[in-house]
Formats: C-alpha cells, structure tokens, sequence
C-alpha cells in the first residue's frame, strides 16, 4: 500500500480515527507520519529486542532495601551460563540463550518473566485444531483421567477410582472406535 500523503513512499504507519461515529484511516509511510505527527517518539525507533529487555529487568527494588537490591542485581547479572560462559546481562541485552543450559542456569530469573508475558502461566500446552484434534483431545483427557486415578488409589479412595477406571475404559473405548460391545 501507497503512502497517502507523499505517495512515494510505503504505507508502514496505519491508523484509526473515530470522530463523533464517523470512521477515518490514514495509511502513511513512517517519514509523512513523524511531519503530521501522528508518531511521537525520538527518532530512535524502538525495536523487539528493546521490548525483551524491558520484559527482561524483573526487578523490584521497593520490596528490597536500595542496598539489598542493588547487591541483588549485582550478583544475578553476574549469572554466569557453566556450558557456554553466557552472563545474565549478556542474555538480557541481547534477548537470546547461548544453549539449553542456559535455561536451567537462569531458571529463577526466568519464571517471572514468563508469568507475565504468558499471564500468569508458566507452563505452555499448546493449542489443538478442533477438526483434527478429536483423539489428541480424548488422549489427553485420558491421561488427566490416569493422573486422577493414581491420586485416588494413593488417597485409598476405591470407590472413587473404580468409577474414574470405568471413565477412562469409556474413553479408551471412544478412542478406538469401538462401539463398546463385548465380544
């Protein structure tokens, strides 16, 4: 798309403006928008890896005395990855690990992190077509089924496992597309 003030240029800046119901777009290359003024940051263009490193400094210094947190900081910047030598601050500068160790060394700077990107999770399930999904949906109720029978057993809870025993022969039934008669 064109930009539509200079024509020249690519449209990169798309926005939205909705004045007393009435609806406008302006489709404007980055130079046309800093004139008109629609964009009102420095020149500086903030970048994705500027993003991560913002994400990356979890730090609260309020709930730590000034002296405590910087002694803190100064000792987890100072993380040092034992496989690839990558430092806290050299990961949280450049917004990538040096290996899959780093994972583990960093691992307590890390959660906090993914709680918030990921809204409070810290553990990722992944999503499942719904068309093609039909037996990855059964198998993993089957297996959350499993882990609630084990439970139960555990807890001497019979009564209640039989019955969950029952649901997951139901489901593993469902499964193989067997009609559930005995033959």
């Amino acid at each position: 798309m064109e930009c539509q003030e200079c024509h020249q240029r690519p449209a990169t800046v798309h926005l939205k403006q909705v004045t007393n119901g009435k609806k406008t777009e302006f489709h404007v290359c980055e130079q046309c928008a800093k004139e008109k003024g629609y964009m009102s940051y420095s020149e500086e263009s903030f970048t994705l890896n500027d993003l991560l490193t913002g994400l990356f400094n979890y730090d609260h210094p309020s709930s730590l005395g000034s002296h405590q947190a910087q002694t803190k900081k100064e000792q987890q910047n100072q993380m040092k990855c034992p496989k690839c030598g990558l430092t806290y601050e050299q990961f949280a500068h450049i917004g990538k690990f040096g290996c899959a160790k780093c994972y583990d060394t960093f691992n307590e700077r890390l959660n906090p992190i993914f709680k918030r990107v990921h809204s409070g999770n810290t553990m990722h399930d992944g999503k499942i077509p719904e068309r093609a999904g039909g037996k990855l949906h059964l198998q993993k109720q089957i297996e959350q089924q499993k882990q609630q029978l084990h439970q139960l057993i555990e807890q001497e809870e019979f009564e209640k496992a039989a019955t969950v025993r029952d649901e997951i022969r139901a489901l593993e039934r469902q499964l193989n597309g067997d009609g559930g008669g005995d033959a």
